[in-house]
């Protein structure tokens, strides 16, 4: 027997998306907060094309992810946890910290952005979900 579940798929996504852009700020703010450590190198949080793929996968289907590989691509959202990838300094000038505060704070903007927008998504989504409950009172 199938047990029913108040939060449908498009819930748990946007909860995904709010952690993985939590994850994200984290990685900005050890940026700007290194900025003016000799020899610190970026780092990114990559996750969107994970997600991406994971949303669009279908489940028991071989997805492509390069020319010369194959894998099986996780359907499940859920399992998609990101990774950090540090960006080396490949101008040999200075002290070898390639952290710029202004695009990293282009960068904090846009993730808070993106992460108000799935906040206020799920609220909604709550708010839709307590109207049913309250059978449209």
């Amino acid at each position: 027997m199938k047990t029913f579940d108040l939060f449908d798929s498009n819930m748990k996504l946007l909860q995904k998306v709010m952690d993985l852009r939590s994850a994200n700020q984290s990685v900005i703010a050890t940026n700007i907060a290194n900025a003016e450590t000799p020899g610190y190198s970026r780092k990114v949080f990559e996750f969107e094309s994970e997600l991406q793929q994971a949303v669009n996968a279908t489940p028991g289907k071989l997805d492509i992810t390069h020319s010369k590989h194959i894998s099986f691509a996780s359907s499940n959202f859920n399992d998609v946890m990101g990774k950090v990838q540090e960006i080396n300094d490949t101008t040999g000038i200075g002290d070898e910290n390639n952290v710029s505060v202004d695009m990293e704070m282009i960068a904090l903007s846009e993730n808070e952005l993106l992460y108000e927008t799935a906040a206020r998504l799920l609220k909604k989504k709550f708010a839709l979900l307590s109207y049913v409950i309250q059978e449209g009172k």
